[in-house]
């Protein structure tokens, strides 16, 4: 008999898609659900990871992260967000994002604790909660800006609320938080003394000029701000699984021990090749983001012209859409069975938008689509959507 927290959530419903696309429909289902790279990881990166093996770097790192690891992730902090970190105290290097958050929320919060959350969210958040026995606390970003009431936020905080949880860019809305928006959250923090705990695995892939911030970076904010981030989506290895966690000493303290026993360590030869990723020029960095949007704006037009009503993503690599108008019209009572007949008459696969609200009527309409995949499945993904359109 599972215990009573492991039945308050289920399992993974991105992972599940994709499951779902492979096992009844193998290569005749395309995967926009879940979000992974279906062409190459940089050259010199995979090459990198051979050579680590090769050299034998294939022992336990040091717990909380290889040194050349951390000094690297410290530097490209330097680079991007003129923030000073110190390797050896404030970087806890982990197995993956995942990996990250959990460790940080059973570090820092306590059973009983209220963390409020914003949504949709990505469907991990609620579930390390769970798991560390505090309490969700949902704030809805409503469509189609997704934004948030400031009122509603602050009164989302009550004596128990120990840390604000936001991801931006989001998954799965694709919104970028504003400064005055992460002022607001800021503000709240500095007044009654909360954490921000912020996932910014997206940070490098924003659109159309818009800003990734840091709410660390906002004044008074880098003492009490959990930055977390990875290597998945801007290097194109989410198999690799490494991410870390940006804290002051004291918080970093209970996250190291906190992962220490989760996992003991990410894998060691991976973060020795990781740091080429971390070196990677500025243009990088420009070439990602211009063909992540060439990407967005492509796939876009396509469900746009198959009649979804798609909501334009201002970062990360998901486009969000509503389909309310046509549940009546194929039989489909919510968005789990619509997306259920997309894999199986239409051969695409995508993730049903109540994975990402706590609330599930909030998501009953909507559908999600991840586009960092070629130009070519893109394209045909678009062609079988027409079909939608009698």
């Amino acid at each position: 008999m599972i215990s009573r927290k492991s039945g308050l959530f289920t399992e993974s419903v991105i992972r599940e898609m994709t499951r779902l696309c492979l096992a009844e429909h193998g290569e005749n289902c395309l995967n926009l659900a879940q979000g992974f790279p279906d062409f190459a990881a940089p050259t010199e990166l995979k090459e990198a990871a051979v050579d680590a093996i090769r050299k034998d770097f294939n022992q336990y790192a040091t717990t909380w992260g290889a040194k050349v690891m951390r000094d690297a992730i410290a530097a490209k902090t330097q680079h991007f967000r003129k923030m000073a970190v110190d390797p050896e105290m404030e970087i806890t290097v982990c197995c993956g994002v995942t990996e990250a958050m959990l460790s940080t929320i059973l570090a820092l919060v306590d059973p009983g604790d209220e963390v409020i959350i914003f949504e949709p969210f990505y469907e991990n958040y609620g579930p390390g909660c769970i798991i560390a026995g505090a309490e969700p606390v949902w704030v809805p970003l409503e469509p189609p800006s997704f934004t948030f009431d400031p009122d509603r936020l602050r009164k989302a905080v009550s004596p128990r609320t120990r840390a604000i949880l936001f991801n931006s860019p989001n998954n799965p809305s694709g919104k970028v938080f504003s400064r005055a928006e992460l002022q607001q959250i800021a503000d709240l923090c500095l007044t009654h003394n909360l954490l921000a705990i912020t996932d910014e695995i997206y940070e490098h892939i924003v659109y159309d000029g818009e800003e990734h911030i840091p709410i660390a970076t906002l004044p008074g904010m880098a003492e009490r701000t959990i930055t977390i981030s990875g290597i998945s989506k801007s290097y194109s290895v989410t198999g690799w699984r490494i991410g870390y966690a940006i804290a002051n000493p004291e918080l970093s303290v209970g996250i190291r021990r906190a992962h220490d026993f989760i996992t003991v360590g990410a894998p060691h030869p991976l973060q020795e090749a990781a740091v080429t990723a971390l070196n990677f020029p500025d243009a990088y960095y420009v070439y990602l983001r211009e063909s992540y949007q060439a990407r967005r704006d492509l796939l876009f037009g396509k469900v746009e012209e198959a009649g979804f009503r798609a909501f334009k993503p201002a970062g990360a690599y998901y486009i969000l859409t509503d389909v309310a108008h046509w549940l009546p019209e194929y039989g489909c009572a919510n968005d789990h069975e619509f997306a259920m007949f997309l894999v199986k008459d239409v051969g695409v696969a995508t993730v049903p938008g109540s994975s990402f609200y706590s609330t599930k009527e909030l998501g009953r309409t909507k559908i999600r689509f991840c586009f960092p995949k070629t130009d070519d499945m893109l394209i045909e993904a678009g062609r079988r959507l027409q079909k939608l359109r009698r």
